[in-house]
């Protein structure tokens, strides 16, 4: 009968050493390897998303007016065309409106596109001539031209200079020059009635003669 101290231990043989386990486990295989670098990519999206969520905490963005279709000139404003968006602040223009309701009712003196944001420069208002003309003494005139092609022909911005007729041998005489275009007659869709004055601003002096020179005499312009 044999001793059982002398046997083999088949058994213990077979059985993964504790140095095998570790040299698994230092470097997996394949299959371990793949989800190892998916868990990696998923934290790395996940941990993109959260910096992407706290800066939106952070900062929410500016509250603007913007034109939700295209807008011609010489229209008042509705509540279907405005609505209010939050941008970045480093996009928002000086002169943002900010709320929907200080564009309703108000003129737009220019083509304005979808989606763009509103500001005061776009607007007829009272600061609207001494940002036009660069003087804080501006006023906004309006003038009827006794030529209604010329005055179809003008659209906002243009720089003009505003002419009498002079008496009878006399040339022209020139009443305000450098005046700017607030709104043409020509800005609204269809053209606006015939007989419509055109509005210029200009300085106050100069708005004061054009005034007084319209109520007797005929008025032109010289495009520049």
């Amino acid at each position: 009968m044999a001793d059982r101290r002398t046997r083999p231990r088949r058994g213990h043989e077979l059985a993964p050493r504790w140095r095998d386990r570790a040299r698994r486990a230092v470097r997996p295989g394949w299959t371990r390897s793949i989800l190892v670098r998916r868990a990696i990519a998923a934290l790395l999206v996940l941990a993109a998303l959260g910096a992407f969520l706290a800066d939106r905490r952070a900062a929410p963005g500016d509250a603007v007016v913007v034109a939700t279709r295209d807008l011609r000139p010489g229209a008042p404003l509705t509540a279907d065309d405005v609505a209010v968006l939050r941008v970045r602040p480093e996009i928002v223009p000086d002169g943002a409106l900010a709320l929907s309701a200080d564009a309703r009712g108000r003129t737009v003196t220019s083509a304005v596109r979808r989606g763009e944001i509103l500001t005061d420069s776009r607007l007829l208002g009272s600061r609207l001539p001494r940002r036009l003309v660069g003087d804080p003494r501006a006023r906004l005139v309006p003038v009827h031209l006794a030529d209604t092609g010329t005055a179809d022909l003008l659209e906002p911005g243009d720089v003009v200079d505003v002419l009498t007729k002079g008496g009878a041998g006399d040339p022209p005489v020139v009443v305000a020059e450098g005046a700017v275009v607030a709104l043409g007659r020509g800005a609204k869709p269809g053209r606006r009635e015939s007989g419509s004055p055109v509005l210029l601003a200009m300085g106050s002096t100069a708005a004061n003669r054009v005034a007084a020179a319209g109520l007797t005499t005929a008025l032109t312009v010289v495009i520049h």
